[in-house]
């Protein structure tokens, strides 16, 4: 009998600009809310979290302004590529969030978009603090010393 292999190709797609423009506090890991042409074009790796954020609305947490290509195989049933999508989170984790958005500056902001070992969607969201230009700058200069660093190791 032939053994069907499946190739588990690992689907991480990031927010690289939010660590730059946010300092990231609080970790959560959610669930989304898909159709079945959505989780397939993710699954193929055709999603972007650029210019992405999360609000709450009547007690459910949503993310907005998340790419995701239509399906090349979608036909009518395809997707619009933008559209608000529910997130799944427990209400503690919802009041908690709410609670701490109440204070001025703070925002939740998408970080990574993977498909976890069940097969599932997943986003970890990061509860975060917009950065002041100084704060920025700071970071470039770390990222080059810690460039320099690799570099001098490497050489030896």
């Amino acid at each position: 009998m032939a053994e069907k292999k499946t190739k588990n190709k690992a689907v991480n797609i990031k927010n690289k600009r939010a660590s730059f423009d946010f300092l990231l506090l609080d970790k959560y890991t959610a669930g989304i809310v898909l159709t079945g042409t959505e989780i397939k074009s993710i699954r193929a790796g055709k999603a972007s979290l650029v210019d992405t954020f999360c609000f709450i609305h009547n007690g459910e947490m949503w993310v907005k302004n998340m790419y995701v290509a239509e399906y090349s195989y979608g036909s009518y049933n395809n997707h619009s590529t933008r559209r608000d999508r529910k997130l799944l989170l427990n209400k503690t984790e919802i009041r908690k969030l709410q609670a701490e958005m109440k204070t001025p500056g703070y925002s939740i902001v998408p970080t990574l978009l993977f498909i976890d070992e069940n097969g599932r969607a997943k986003l970890d969201i990061y509860l975060c603090r917009g950065k002041k230009e100084y704060d920025k700058r700071q970071t470039l200069k770390e990222k080059e010393d810690r460039r320099e660093i690799d570099r001098q190791i490497k050489r030896y």
